[in-house]
């Protein structure tokens, strides 16, 4: 579609990654104010991890959305989305990076879920200088002027859950995840404060994407002794272990604990098999608080009453809001400027405020306990603000 095609400027620019533009084109006011801003949106949408693309695609997509229905940025100027797929696979992921860039001219990259796609595509973030926006939880140690995260780390989540886990849950742990690095480096952290606890880790492994079977793996967890199964499985994968755990009658004997864990897992659970599971988050759909009520009710109004809201999507709208802000504040498009003027702010998310730290462009994130209820994730405990340490000391 020809640039100088008119639409409502409640309207936001969308492009596919082969650069063909498959929304509209920019108003009369902001083709008067200057040319769009590119953002690339790379997500899995494909590959085993669908979900999880789609909710940092939408939560990423309100923000710019609305930035765009407000009037844009810089006298006028709107926001351009360039969506595209990494597969979940760490060389789509850098060829994707490539494209985006060179080829399409972001500004930024929002996305995207993996470590092992971020870590990927981090040489060529650098090379061009180019700000990468994570809004998923991992293992903490990126230290890159290029890429600011709005994440959990193991600080944030593992360390104030193993106390409550001790006191409430049981003392010992099995510890099961995918078989790649954010796993692991969170069952490392899990199992250190486990033995400041003075409770134990019976067992721990770690199974291939796309497992269909867990029989053998549950006959371990049965037969260790354990009190609570600790599941760090991503994806499609952790829906088939906790479906396969609850039909083997595990649920009356062991207690779930599942990282990661929000509203998307719940949809793809009975009631039944999810009753009981306990997860650490940032945010969670049914918070009782005028923050989170709001963007529930902004985000329903936009993708439909039955649209889910998770976590993943609070931190992709939240980490975007920060990018939207440093660009007011730098005046500028420049990539260097915004991503100076990105930290040191502090922004209201959907629970509570946070801040986006200058020391290493983490962010500082309210933490809470939830356990599932009849379907419906309720909170245990608010543990407020968790600051965990600087990733670049």
């Amino acid at each position: 579609m020809h640039p100088n095609s008119k639409i409502s400027r409640r309207k936001v620019l969308l492009t596919g990654a082969a650069g063909a533009l498959a929304g509209l084109a920019m108003p009369h006011v902001a083709r008067a104010a200057g040319d769009p801003i590119k953002v690339g949106i790379l997500q899995p949408f494909s590959g085993g991890l669908e979900v999880l693309g789609q909710q940092g695609f939408q939560g990423a997509e309100m923000a710019l959305l609305e930035a765009n229905e407000a009037g844009g940025v810089l006298s006028g100027r709107m926001f351009e989305i360039v969506k595209a797929d990494d597969r979940t696979d760490p060389k789509t992921a850098v060829e994707r990076t490539s494209e985006l860039i060179r080829r399409d001219k972001v500004t930024a990259i929002i996305g995207p879920v993996t470590s092992a796609n971020r870590d990927a595509m981090l040489p060529t973030i650098e090379r061009y200088k180019t700000p990468l926006l994570y809004a998923t939880d991992y293992e903490g140690g990126v230290c890159s002027p290029y890429v600011a995260c709005y994440s959990a780390l193991p600080a944030h989540w593992v360390n104030p859950l193993v106390p409550y886990a001790v006191e409430n849950l049981g003392n010992a742990f099995y510890l099961i995840g995918s078989d790649y690095v954010w796993p692991q480096k969170m069952n490392k952290a899990f199992r250190e404060e486990i033995e400041k606890a003075k409770a134990k880790v019976v067992g721990e492994e770690y199974t291939p994407w796309g497992a269909k079977d867990y029989a053998a793996t549950l006959r371990k967890v049965e037969s260790s002794g354990s009190d609570v199964v600790v599941i760090t499985i991503v994806g499609a994968d952790a829906i088939t272990f906790v479906k396969q755990f609850a039909a083997a009658g595990l649920q009356s004997k062991i207690k779930i604990i599942f990282f990661g864990f929000n509203e998307n897992y719940v949809a793809g659970l009975s009631q039944a098999e999810s009753n009981g599971i306990v997860a650490p988050s940032n945010f969670i759909a049914n918070l009782d608080k005028p923050e989170a009520k709001a963007f529930v009710e902004r985000f329903h109004a936009r993708y439909g009453a039955n649209s889910v809201v998770s976590n993943t999507t609070d931190a992709h709208y939240t980490l975007t809001r920060f990018f939207i802000e440093g660009i007011k504040k730098a005046g500028s498009d420049d990539r260097q400027k915004i991503l100076a003027s990105m930290v040191g702010q502090s922004l209201m998310s959907g629970n509570g405020e946070v801040d986006l730290r200058a020391s290493d462009r983490h962010a500082d994130l309210n933490v809470l306990i939830v356990q599932v209820d009849n379907g419906q994730l309720k909170v245990l405990k608010d543990l407020g603000r968790i600051v965990a340490p600087s990733q670049c000391g």
